[in-house]
């Protein structure tokens, strides 16, 4: 039975809601702090506590700008809030509730303590910005005290990665605090990061579909583009993060039957922007993910989390039955009425067959005029390029001409680069797209084994108690030359060796 991640976006997706949501599922911590300890970057905190939505406790990852690097155009309430007037009324509403209950800030149970152990900084005033401007929490205040005393960390349940050994990321130099970035700094803060290539990777994807969203939505190139949104350290935090944890859980199989969206506008750099913002729906719209409007107003679907959803998702249905292994709830920042801004990310095991299922895309077209090693060319190419299969049929076209239809199966974030080798490397002038196609598949492990000629990689499938080893051609083949046997005696000792 497979394992998959079900992301369950029906109050919202944002990048710090999602990492907050793997880490509450299980997510390698030590793998964050180690990653986000080697950022080279600076101007941020991180904090990592329990929050409480509506009731219901929750994880909440929290990136915490300085005053230098605080950005106006990144998932804050003020920004995505009511406009100005409303905003007013809705700070004096809250000013007002929190005093009838007797809230007051030195009383609150989350604080960020970055001086443990007696280690204060008296020439720092380290405050946390998420509140200052109308950014206001309804079920709870929420401050990072780092220079302030009497707080002790024994009492403490909230983390907060600080400067030196507490992860602090200030190192000195002062920037504007509208710093823009290229494509090409962002994925270099990504290369300096210490985590694993899949996360790295993962990470730039991720970015990359943001990145692309922005570009059209400006309609620019994507290198000519500043990024102030998400080029911001927040958002590269948030994706590092996300990239990093996802990375730690193994997960092979992600479903995200849909992207809930609100109504009515919201206030960025640019003026106010109708809600899903472009951004948003350049990325619903490139990766065909299913979106619901809601009646509820407000985001609740940024950028970042559309682009982890169409970097991550392998399907948008749900088996007809599974069971649940664990939830994890990420907290969002937002506080609407209608609906609690929370993620639910909740790994499951499929209960209707021994395999498992993922989505992919078609892609047809008939040739009649390349040559062989034109085709055999092109097809290498595809494979390198991140195909899952590639193969060709012979046909008769029109007039009874001979030719070939060339099929090329990938997933969806390959589509595009998938096209563009089929243009430029064939004369084909169109390409049939079939998508989304659903696909059963029997869980494989790529592995090595001993055989009398040495070592052989093989790929391991599994279908109920049963194991299938089905060699790889390119190590069978590199053992029969290097040991002068046959390509069949090698293929068969690596087959059933035990």
């Amino acid at each position: 039975m497979g394992k998959s991640l079900y992301l369950e976006a029906a109050s919202g997706i944002a990048g710090d809601m999602f990492v907050a949501a793997l880490l509450d599922l299980g997510a390698d911590r030590k793998a964050l702090d180690k990653a986000l300890s080697s950022i080279p970057a600076k101007g941020f905190t991180v904090e990592i506590g329990r929050v409480q939505k509506a009731g219901i406790d929750c994880c909440d990852f929290n990136v915490i700008l300085d005053k230098e690097h605080e950005n106006h155009d990144h998932d804050m309430a003020y920004l995505y809030g009511p406009l100005p007037e409303a905003r007013e009324a809705v700070h004096e509403e809250h000013h007002h509730h929190h005093e009838e209950e007797g809230h007051h800030h030195e009383e609150e149970e989350h604080h960020c303590h970055c001086h443990e152990e007696g280690h204060h900084h008296e020439e720092e005033e380290h405050h946390c910005h998420c509140h200052e401007e109308g950014h206001h929490h309804e079920e709870e205040e929420h401050h990072c005290h780092c220079h302030e005393e009497g707080h002790h960390h024994e009492e403490e349940e909230h983390h907060c990665h600080c400067h030196e050994d507490h992860h602090h990321h200030d190192h000195g130099e002062g920037h504007h605090h509208h710093e823009h970035r290229h494509l090409k700094d962002v994925e270099a803060v990504i290369d300096g990061t210490d985590m694993t290539e899949s996360a790295r990777a993962l990470a730039k994807k991720i970015f990359r579909i943001v990145a692309e969203a922005e570009s059209k939505a400006h309609n620019l190139p994507i290198e000519e583009v500043h990024f102030h949104e998400v080029g911001a350290i927040d958002s590269i935090v948030d994706i590092i993060s996300a990239a990093v944890c996802f990375d730690s859980l193994h997960i092979k199989n992600v479903i995200v039957p849909k992207l809930s969206e609100g109504r009515g506008t919201v206030r960025c750099q640019h003026g106010v922007l109708p809600v899903p913002v472009p951004a948003t729906l350049n990325i619903v719209t490139a990766y065909h993910m299913p979106l619901e409007i809601m009646d509820a107003k407000g985001e609740y679907v940024t950028p970042t989390g559309a682009a982890i959803a169409a970097a991550l998702a392998t399907s948008h249905e749900l088996p007809a039955s599974f069971t649940v292994l664990k939830t994890g709830l990420g907290a969002g920042k937002r506080d609407y009425k209608e609906r609690t801004n929370i993620l639910r990310a909740i790994l499951i095991d499929e209960a209707e067959g021994p395999w498992e299922k993922d989505q992919v895309v078609k892609l047809e077209s008939d040739i009649d005029d390349a040559s062989g090693e034109v085709l055999g060319y092109t097809m290498k190419r595809l494979m390198d390029a991140g195909a899952l299969d590639v193969h060709f049929t012979p046909i008769y076209m029109k007039k009874n001409r001979p030719a070939y239809e060339l099929t090329v199966i990938c997933r969806e974030d390959r589509k595009e680069a998938m096209e563009n080798i089929l243009f430029s490397e064939t004369t084909t002038i169109g390409i049939r797209e079939l998508a989304p196609l659903m696909r059963s598949i029997l869980h494989r492990e790529e592995k090595e084994v001993d055989t009398a000629y040495g070592r052989v990689q093989v790929k391991e499938v599994t279908l109920g108690s049963e194991k299938r080893r089905y060699p790889e051609y390119e190590s069978v083949k590199k053992r029969a030359e290097e040991k002068q046997v046959p390509f069949q005696t090698v293929f068969n000792a690596a087959k059933n060796s035990r």
